[in-house]
């Protein structure tokens, strides 16, 4: 029995969060291109899965199942056997920062969005931004979730975030986004239980957390965008740095499947730069990295990865 697993977790956010990510008007999109990470990007990574032989998680906002074709599609990845995990309810940036009572409001109405949608109450939470605080970990323990997925130390992106958020306040444009603590870049790069306390330090929290791969040393971000991005002998050398790791948890966004000949708004697809590339070329780079995650590891959802790692 291989020892060492895979888990491929895709965050469905939709265009209008990356509007407000970037100080762009949410007028740039119309009904199509508001819809278009349920009706196009979700069917591309079913394909995907299916032709390959692997699973996923997608981590899904509750707003975006008020849509009721959107709710549906989710039902459809859900009976496929891809598991749907919570990412609040409005992707508010600051969840963060917000009181305890702003928190649980947000992940309940998430849940229950998702619930009403496929069925299923989630299991496993992602932070929007990957931010997490003490009040929000702690609001996770009280209602019992299994994991928690948001621990994002890659030092690179910390510090690409930082000047991109600089420059768009700059040029009068702020981002919603928030620069999460320093303290994450030197939280645990594997699976860990979290110190109440401070959810970026071991301790003996009741939530697992999994974190968002990283090459070690560099700290490097083993992600969607790195991997749809970038040519496929680049990622594949952060591939082979990954090789003594008991997780790889490669997290993606619905966008990395969508590309410049899916229509969409120019003033986005020069604040995303990776959105100017064929879609095509995007996922055929992915598709490869999924070979290798297949070929070299048991990939499983992110709940059945927790479970496996509590009984460590």
């Amino acid at each position: 029995m291989r020892a060492r697993l895979g888990a491929i977790s895709v965050d469905l956010d939709s265009l209008p969060h990356y509007c407000r990510i970037h100080g762009l008007p949410e007028s740039l999109l119309d009904a199509r291109l508001r819809r278009i990470v349920y009706e196009v990007a979700i069917p591309r990574f079913l394909q995907l899965f299916d032709a390959l032989g692997v699973t996923g998680t997608f981590f899904a906002i509750g707003e975006d199942l008020e849509e009721p074709a959107n709710a549906a599609m989710l039902g459809r990845a859900h009976a496929r056997g891809v598991e749907v995990g919570n990412h609040t309810f409005s992707h508010d940036y600051a969840i963060s920062r917000q009181p305890k009572l702003a928190i649980e409001a947000e992940v309940a109405r998430g849940e229950a969005a998702i619930e009403r949608a496929i069925g299923v109450r989630p299991a496993g939470f992602r932070a929007p931004g990957y931010t997490l605080s003490p009040a929000l970990y702690g609001v996770l323990v009280e209602r019992g979730y299994l994991y928690d997925s948001s621990t994002f130390p890659a030092v690179p992106y910390y510090a690409a975030k930082a000047g991109v958020m600089g420059a768009l306040r700059a040029l009068g444009r702020p981002s919603r986004a928030i620069l999460d603590s320093p303290r994450v870049l030197l939280a645990p790069t594997g699976p860990y239980r979290p110190r109440l306390a401070q959810p970026y330090a071991r301790g003996d929290g009741g939530v697992l957390e999994l974190p968002i791969t990283v090459a070690p040393v560099t700290r490097v971000p083993f992600i969607g965008t790195f991997a749809a991005a970038l040519p496929t002998p680049v990622v594949r050398a952060v591939w082979t740095t990954l090789r003594g790791e008991p997780l790889i948890n490669f997290e993606l966004h619905g966008v990395d499947v969508l590309g410049v000949d899916d229509g969409l708004p120019r003033e986005l697809v020069r604040q995303q730069r990776d959105l100017g590339l064929r879609a095509q070329t995007k996922i055929d780079r992915l598709a490869e990295v999924f070979r290798w995650m297949r070929d070299d590891l048991e990939v499983v959802t992110l709940s059945a990865a927790a479970r496996a790692v509590a009984k460590l």
